[in-house]
């Protein structure tokens, strides 16, 4: 009876033990979803390939006013860097899309990325081009595919998210069944979640601008008095010292 007594108390104990850990592990990964965007946005900031100048605006091609530039491959350039970047989209894709047949990067920014990424994963590589080449076999996708196949696709950064869903398209238009969408980096406007919600296209990024700021301002980066005007170029980014 005493045996019996103990084995109860005993698998009761076990069942609260699990029960605990089960809840510790998916705060852990709730807060390690912050700490890797925190992270991201350190080294981003590290190796520069984000510059925030909001007292020296830079042009975008579009003629937008930023301040905020953002080159990700620059990031290829420090092996330390790609290895965490590499790594961390590779967790991501497998905690937001599962397992995909094939990685895809957007040219050109993303093809490095993409690859690297799709040699951890084991994975075939193709990458889509904004328009078809102009001569040769005038591909628009470049590598081998087939149709029916899944595929998670590869940006360094999202602004407005036209050339990412342009890709998106051009995949789908070719039988590709594209999965969803990972990125480095956001700049977290309006405009791109409403058009990967038509698009009806999920996608996940590793850090957003609203995390850079808050690490550049911790790392005195920036000043606090710079804030109002870094968040006020996100809000309206097409209007901001353009009026």
């Amino acid at each position: 009876m005493g045996t019996s007594l103990c084995l109860k108390y005993f698998n009761e104990s076990l069942i609260k033990i699990q029960d605990c850990s089960v809840k510790t592990l998916y705060f852990c990964g709730m807060t390690n979803d912050k700490n890797r965007a925190l992270k991201i946005a350190e080294l981003l900031l590290q190796v520069k390939a984000v510059k925030l100048q909001p007292d020296a605006p830079f042009t975008w091609a579009s003629g937008w006013k930023s301040p905020i530039y953002c080159d990700n491959r620059i990031t290829l350039s420090h092996p330390s860097v790609r290895t965490h970047i590499r790594q961390k989209l590779v967790a991501l894709i497998t905690e937001k899309f599962g397992n995909p047949d094939v990685i895809v990067g957007v040219a050109t920014g993303a093809i490095a990325i993409g690859a690297l990424v799709a040699q951890e994963m084991g994975l075939p590589f193709i990458y889509v081009r904004s328009a078809a080449k102009g001569h040769g076999r005038k591909n628009l996708i470049e590598g081998h595919y087939e149709k029916g196949q899944k595929a998670v696709v590869i940006e360094d950064l999202i602004s407005t998210g036209g050339s990412s869903l342009k890709a998106v398209e051009s995949l789908r238009e070719s039988g590709i069944e594209v999965k969803g969408l990972a990125a480095i980096f956001t700049y977290g406007f309006s405009e791109s979640e409403d058009r990967f919600n038509k698009a009806e296209c999920p996608y996940s990024t590793l850090t957003d601008y609203t995390t850079l700021l808050e690490k550049a301002l911790d790392s005195n980066y920036i000043k606090e008095q710079n804030l109002h005007l870094l968040r006020e170029w996100s809000r309206e980014p097409s209007k901001w010292l353009n009026s």
